[in-house]
């Protein structure tokens, strides 16, 4: 019987041998790649970490103790040690998150998969505890490449202020392997330095030391430095100690001895404990281990013998994107690229190989990169900052008071805007439109195509007095949606057919061929539509108000939160320029959406042709006062296409 299948909590672990618990580690790999191949999902982040999950749930007591992940995409061992075991609908409606999920476990705390935000967390519960005198522990666990984001060094300064508050910080290091000699000379130190009696003796030396004339203070500094110097070459991250925190390590993240010695070493402490572990990501799975890029961070369906894909896709945004930037990148010298630590998933790997000295990873610090990029452009180059679009939610302050304020040409290109789907309620860019309309100056463009992609990006870069947005979908970018005319800076894509109109139907975005769908259903009711796509949704075309006032009803449809997203925008419009047109604007509701497929989120919320067209041919049958059969006639319709 596999010992896996055995283990229905962490303390099911306590009676492990270590021959047991190596076998565990192993099954546990071998079940992620033949899960994580079905369904897809963050894989080589959560090979890296068997032994260190195991090591931490059997030296705390979760969740009595806290155990904390950031940003949560290595969580998967610790689902499969908490109880879950079922990935079969991993990330999928129904399944388990891809994330921590406090609807899943009181295992789980933090749900936000943004990264650098675990150690504040952690200060704060570890404070709470404090307060109420509780002896649990808190440990989070923080990646290096989180530790590049300034909030992370905000909390590890407030941390290090408490030497008696307990707290321990696991750095998950896998970006580069571990050295078993010096690993096990530090590991040796670190016992001494986190020992009362070390303690004890560096203070009693010093007062000693200090109490001896003419040469006690001489020798003190030359001993100290004699330490520091020694510290710092067996354990080079003596910043930590530098901020009063102690520091354990670098352990060998796959040595389930070494990490349990350091672990309850760091637990008995009393204070604040760094342990520092080497790990590898990826580890045990060959495929993985030679993808240079990212081993396996995220993947898709993949077959597991030989992690190649089991299906390939058309070109997607990103990589329309990507290619367009390239092609920029040639014809300018003064466009640079900026992202922060996610060069290769937001499209701008082509353009960091072409041009290795105009293109800059921030890390994950995503308000130092819009800062940053207001003052490349004050220097005279067009920066283009790539980023995922729920991530510039971190850097509004930024975008508005240095980028806007200032009138810096800077692009931002916003990537996974709107409904992402499998990632669950953090990573859809749903407030993108909404927050950003604030800003004074700003322009922001929806494409609706891959061709809208690369002319809109051009027409963004073309600005150099203020901050421009292009913003686009994840996925596979549909077929050209092309325009049958031009009203001011709009495009018509569907033209009424008469000289009144009853709909005006504004189309933001990817989300054109499912207006075009609508026009066509309304149609069949004898509804005329003319289906407008803005291209630019701030400003408001000034355009819109006149052609709005020769409709009967205006409908906005927006892959966007309704809250203060576009069809706000156009409905300010219309009344500033004293247009009475009934408004509905379609669009997603003020809550965090469950993880599922973007179909299906898209469906749960309304965000379909036979719902919008259902609404609408009740608008306008209300108008005409026979409202009763509106609705049932376009089901019948659309059950009559289906």
């Amino acid at each position: 019987m596999p010992l896996l299948t055995r283990i229905t909590g962490p303390r099911d672990l306590d009676r492990l041998s270590l021959e047991e618990l190596t076998q565990l580690a192993e099954e546990i790999r071998t079940f992620l790649v033949d899960a994580v191949s079905k369904t897809g999902g963050h894989l080589g982040p959560n090979l890296g970490v068997v032994e260190l999950t195991l090591a931490l749930h059997r030296v705390f007591d979760s969740p009595k103790d806290k155990v904390l992940w950031d940003t949560g995409h290595q969580s998967y061992v610790h689902k499969l040690l908490t109880g879950r075991q079922d990935f079969s609908r991993l990330k999928m409606k129904g399944g388990l998150s891809g994330y921590p999920s406090q609807a899943e476990s009181e295992h789980d705390v933090i749900e936000n998969s943004h990264a650098s935000t675990v150690l504040g967390w952690a200060d704060g519960i570890a404070k709470a505890n404090q307060v109420l005198r509780r002896d649990d522990h808190v440990v989070a666990v923080i990646g290096d490449g989180a530790l590049t984001g300034g909030m992370a060094w905000e909390a590890l300064n407030n941390i290090a202020a408490a030497k008696d508050r307990p707290l321990v910080i696991v750095v998950n290091d896998n970006e580069r392997s571990y050295a078993p000699t010096i690993g096990g000379l530090a590991n040796h130190l670190a016992t001494l330095r986190t020992t009362d009696g070390y303690e004890r003796f560096l203070a009693r030396t010093k007062e000693v030391l200090e109490r001896t004339p003419v040469v006690g203070r001489p020798l003190y500094d030359t001993l100290h430095g004699a330490k520091k110097g020694l510290k710092d070459f067996i354990a080079p991250q003596g910043m930590f100690e530098d901020l009063g925190l102690k520091y354990v390590g670098p352990i060998d993240g796959h040595d389930l001895e070494a990490l349990e010695s350091a672990l309850t070493r760091a637990k008995r402490f009393g204070g604040p404990v760094i342990v520092h572990c080497l790990t590898e990501k990826g580890r045990g799975y060959q495929p993985a281990l030679q993808d240079e890029a990212d081993r396996f961070h995220a993947v898709g369906k993949i077959h597991p013998d030989t992690g190649l894909p089991i299906a390939t896709s058309g070109a997607d945004w990103t990589s329309v994107f990507g290619d367009e930037m390239l092609k920029l990148g040639k014809e300018r010298e003064d466009v640079v690229a900026i992202t922060a630590a996610m060069l290769q998933p937001v499209g701008l790997e082509k353009f960091a190989k072409a041009f290795p000295d105009r293109v800059y990873d921030v890390g994950i610090a995503e308000q130092h990169g819009a800062v940053s990029a207001a003052g490349l452009a004050h220097g005279g180059v067009h920066p283009v900052f790539a980023v995922y679009a729920t991530f510039l939610n971190r850097a509004f302050d930024q975008v508005l008071m240095d980028v806007a304020l200032h009138k810096c040409g800077v692009t931002f290109v916003l990537d996974r805007a709107g409904v992402t789907g499998t990632d669950g309620a953090s990573h859809n860019g749903m407030w993108d439109m909404s927050i950003l309309q604030v800003v004074p100056g700003l322009r922001l463009a929806a494409p609706r195509d891959a061709d809208q992609v690369r002319a809109q990006l051009r027409e963004a870069v073309a600005v150099d007095d203020a901050p421009t947005v292009v913003r686009f979908s994840k996925g596979a970018v549909g077929p050209a949606v092309p325009a049958v005319g031009r009203v001011g800076g709009m495009d018509v894509l569907r033209a009424p057919g008469t000289d009144t109109p009853d709909v005006l139907l504004v189309s933001v975005g990817a989300l054109a061929p499912m207006c075009l769908e609508v026009a066509g259903l309304l149609d069949k009711q004898g509804i005329s539509t003319t289906v407008v796509d803005p291209r630019w949704v701030k400003p408001v075309d000034e355009a819109m108000a006149p052609l709005a006032e020769r409709h009967r009803v205006v409908v906005t449809v927006e892959d966007n939160s309704r809250v203060g997203g576009v069809g706000s925008a156009v409905a300010q419009a219309l009344r500033d320029a004293g247009v009475d047109v009934p408004l509905r604007d379609f669009g997603i509701p003020p809550r965090f959406l469950d993880h599922a497929s973007r179909a299906e989120v898209l469906a749960e919320i309304g965000l379909t042709a036979p719902d919008i067209a259902r609404q609408v041919t009740g608008l306008v049958a209300k108008l005409d006062g026979r409202y009763d059969r509106a609705g049932a006639e376009v089901d019948q319709v659309q059950a009559a296409r289906d």
